[in-house]
């Protein structure tokens, strides 16, 4: 599973998922932290990485395409500290593993 934070969600949760086993990287991490949507599912789309996004954006287009990859996990928690953020998704890392195994274009976090 490889996993790409899009740009409304801090590093820090990029390097939580790192930290537990999930091949993770933030899109400053590949210099795509500037570019429009379309630039970061094309990136994503090649190597079938996952887009964890607050973003209602990629949630259409992954609706729309009707194929995977990428798969998109939706993040609509609102605004909530990074703590809070980080035990969402420590609670959700073994259902989101079954979740995109299972082939889920979308995948809504809240």
């Amino acid at each position: 599973m490889n996993l790409l934070v899009d740009n409304q969600l801090p590093v820090a949760l990029a390097r939580f998922l790192s930290a537990n086993d999930l091949e993770c990287c933030h899109v400053a991490d590949v210099g795509l932290d500037a570019v429009n949507d379309g630039i970061i599912w094309q990136y994503a789309k090649e190597p079938g990485m996952t887009i964890i996004t607050k973003d209602e954006d990629f949630q259409f287009l992954a609706n729309r395409q009707g194929s995977i990859p990428p798969q998109v996990v939706w993040v609509r928690l609102g605004n909530c500290r990074k703590a809070a953020l980080l035990d969402t998704f420590a609670k959700l890392i073994p259902s989101l593993r079954e979740l995109l195994a299972a082939g889920n274009a979308v995948i809504e976090v809240r």
